[in-house]
Order: C-alpha cells, then structure tokens, then sequence
C-alpha cells in the first residue's frame, strides 16, 4: 500500500494561536501606520481592557477579536492615508467606518473606528472620550484612559461590556471611587457590578 506524506492539519491550539497572530498584526500595523503619520489616536474597547488589565495581572487577561479605535472625525482623511499605507482601506457598514484588509473583508475582522467626543447613540448619558483622554501603556500604543474606558463601557452595556468591566473590577482597577461623578444611570449599573463583585 503506497504512502504519501500527508500535511497535518493545525489542531485546535494551533488555529486559536494562528487567528491571535493575525490579531496583533493588525493591530501593529495600524497603531504604527496611525503614529507614523502623527495621527492621533486610542484603543478602546476590548483591546483597551487587555492593555489595562495587564498592568495589574497579564495572566488575568481575556482574548478578543475586536480591534476599536478612537479618532477625531476630522482626522479621518490622514487616517485613511495612513491605513491605506498599512494594507487597509475604508469602509463603511451599517453606518460604521472602519478599516479592512482587502484580502480580509470580514467586517468582524477589522479595525473598527469610534467617534471621539461624540456620542454613540443619542440617549446615551455622555459623548465618548475625547482624543488627548488617553496615554501610552508601551511604545506606540496609545489607550484611552481609565475613566473615559469605564463610561464607554457602561453605556454600552451589552454582555462582553459587563465582562470586561467585571475583569477590571477583579484585578482593583475599577472600585467604587470611580462612582464619584457618574450620571446616576451609569452610576447604578457600576454599583450592581461592584456589589455582585463583594467590593
């Protein structure tokens, strides 16, 4: 019986690890693109937690496929030219620009951009942070700064927000100072999560 060499296929681990490569590519390109052509810029969302989360306990953090930007709408056509020079171009779906990778044009997949200083929806208690509402954690990642993470997380309040704020809650990051000068609605959902949490 004739045997050929049979390429395996990645197991389990391996494609998890693989998809996380991808990841942070994108994320390097994009933050280097932006900083290059000194556009500013800050990570929110999931990827901010992570960046927070690690300053406390790096083995606390939790993965996350979804890469958010802060940007100043004017800034929009230097951060076009800087994506574009990283392999990314702008789209819009849904009302939600973004930058995608031709080769790659999952919206679940791309770097997602958030409108500083304006809000989301127009109920929602505050507008997002403003741009200079952040600070470098390492070399050429800039992240919105805690308290402005902590309201955009509130205000959207779906699941993975309510994780995230949990995961900053577990580490100390996030304690009940933090409700001092917080709409009463936001004030409310950070007192149910810090409770459930025993803090």
């Amino acid at each position: 019986m004739a045997t050929g060499i049979v390429t395996p296929t990645p197991g389990l681990w391996e494609r998890y690890q693989m998809a996380m490569d991808k990841l942070t590519d994108r994320l390097n390109r994009i933050t280097a693109a932006l900083t290059k052509m000194s556009v500013p810029y800050a990570l929110v969302g999931g990827q901010a937690v992570i960046f927070w989360v690690a300053t406390k306990d790096p083995a606390a953090v939790r993965t996350t496929k979804d890469i958010d930007i802060l940007l100043d709408r004017a800034d929009l056509p230097r951060a076009k030219s800087a994506a574009l020079s990283a392999g990314f171009e702008y789209v819009e779906v849904i009302d939600v620009g973004m930058f995608l990778e031709p080769s790659d044009p999952n919206p679940r997949h791309g770097v997602h951009l958030v409108w500083a200083g304006e809000k989301v929806k127009p109920e929602d208690p505050l507008p997002n942070p403003k741009i200079d509402e952040r600070q470098e954690l390492e070399p050429g990642k800039s992240v919105v700064l805690l308290p402005g993470l902590l309201r955009t997380k509130l205000m959207a309040n779906r699941d993975k927000d309510r994780v995230h704020l949990r995961d900053m809650i577990d580490v100390g990051l996030i304690d009940r100072s933090m409700l001092a000068g917080l709409p009463a609605e936001l004030a409310t959902r950070l007192d149910a999560l810090l409770t459930d949490a025993g803090r």
